[in-house]
């Protein structure tokens, strides 16, 4: 039996290494399934135990504006086409886009050349027909005179006959003499009512003639804004075509279409809050002006006309405006923002805190306002709610302990 004392090293040594070759195999599953389930436990406790950052909000009585919304443009109450009456040069324009006009401010230029001959023609026509007239009531007075006489020689010839001083003969020239003065006069009568009718005609063949020489000015109608300039100066237009487009700024408003399921609560009067999409941080006050009473028949909308107070600096016929339209409002009721109201299992609640912990409470939601809602039970003013603080950050599971951000 050898002594373990004079055992050599290099024995000692290889019992551990060829230990360690059988059984190293079986050492490494051995940590790796004491990480994982280290790994496990720590997301756990992530998971389930640590605190999940919440924003809160103090629940407290309040004032709710329920509002229907509506999208639409920005359109005049009253607009016009300018163009001429008829075909011809245009000669000059003196407004262009953007400028402000008056009512009567001559805007378009024809050329008239033509139109002023004919007009000095209908005056040549008018005065000849004037002086004509002068001529006939002369002939008439002279016919009068003419038959005024004859109807004394024929009463003084049957005077004469009556006392057998003047014969037959003298009797019946003096009558045939009175015949024909009668027929003169007539004729010169009805000369006259023909020369006052041309005279009528010619005045108003003038007045034709001077129209259409006005119609080669084109007026403004209204005071208002031209907002399209369609033709330049040495264009050929044809009559009713566009060289100006005008609109009035009295009555602008926002032609915007609406659900027609919200018709029963929308009314003429009421106020409403304006939102163009070109400055959205801004809100514009507006009152509805009119109802549609049609429906589109495909969209399912109606259009709800919305006079605006005021407009942007910098505004464009057409450009898109979303409209709020105020239906109802609550005041002194228990007012929750609308972000903190969660919908589950076809039941609505929020989340309250209790005590570091998120519970969940059943509520019943009144008046839905643009940003709260109205809360008619579950929720006592003073209470806090609570919400995930990172947007998209799941759901609060009931009993999960929370801490504020």
């Amino acid at each position: 039996m050898s002594n373990p004392a004079t055992v050599p090293d290099s024995e000692m040594n290889e019992k551990p290494a060829g230990w360690w070759r059988r059984h190293s195999r079986r050492v490494w599953l051995v940590v790796r399934l004491v990480v994982v389930l280290a790994v496990i436990a720590a997301g756990t406790w992530w998971v389930m135990l640590s605190p999940v950052a919440v924003t809160t909000h103090r629940v407290a009585v309040g004032t709710v504006n329920a509002e229907v919304l509506g999208t639409g443009t920005l359109e005049a109450r009253v607009g016009a086409t300018i163009g001429p009456k008829m075909a011809g040069l245009i000669t000059q324009v003196t407004a262009d886009q953007g400028d402000r006009v008056k009512a009567g401010d001559t805007l378009v230029y024809l050329e008239d050349a033509d139109y002023k001959q004919q007009v000095g023609v209908a005056e040549a026509d008018v005065a000849a027909a004037s002086a004509g007239i002068d001529r006939l009531r002369a002939d008439q007075r002279r016919a009068e005179a003419v038959r005024s006489q004859a109807a004394l020689t024929h009463q003084r010839q049957e005077q004469a006959a009556a006392a057998n001083a003047s014969s037959q003969q003298e009797l019946d020239k003096a009558a045939e003499a009175l015949a024909i003065a009668e027929a003169e006069l007539t004729r010169a009568i009805a000369a006259l009512v023909e020369g006052q009718k041309v005279v009528t005609a010619t005045e108003r063949l003038l007045d034709y003639q001077r129209a259409r020489l006005h119609d080669t000015t084109i007026e403004a109608p209204f005071d208002a804004l031209v907002v399209r300039r369609d033709r330049d100066a040495g264009d050929v237009v044809t009559a009713g075509s566009s060289v100006l487009q005008l609109v009035s700024l009295d009555e602008m408003w926002i032609t915007a279409w609406v659900d027609e399921t919200e018709l029963s609560r929308l009314a003429e009067g009421q106020s409403t809050r304006v939102v163009f999409r070109s400055e959205p941080g801004v809100e514009y006050p507006g009152v509805v002006a009119r109802l549609g009473r049609e429906a589109d028949r495909e969209t399912r909308e109606i259009v709800v006309d919305v006079r605006v107070d005021r407009l942007p600096d910098t505004w464009a016929l057409g450009q898109r405006a979303e409209v709020y339209i105020g239906v109802d409002r609550k005041e002194d009721v228990t007012v929750l923002p609308a972000g903190f109201v969660l919908r589950r299992n076809a039941r609505t609640g929020v989340m309250v805190d209790e005590d570091g912990k998120a519970r969940w409470r059943a509520v019943v939601v009144g008046l839905h306002g643009r940003d709260e809602v109205e809360i008619t039970s579950g929720l006592a003013s003073g209470e806090i709610v609570v919400s995930p603080a990172v947007s998209g950050g799941g759901k609060l599971r009931e009993g999960r302990r929370i801490a504020t951000k």
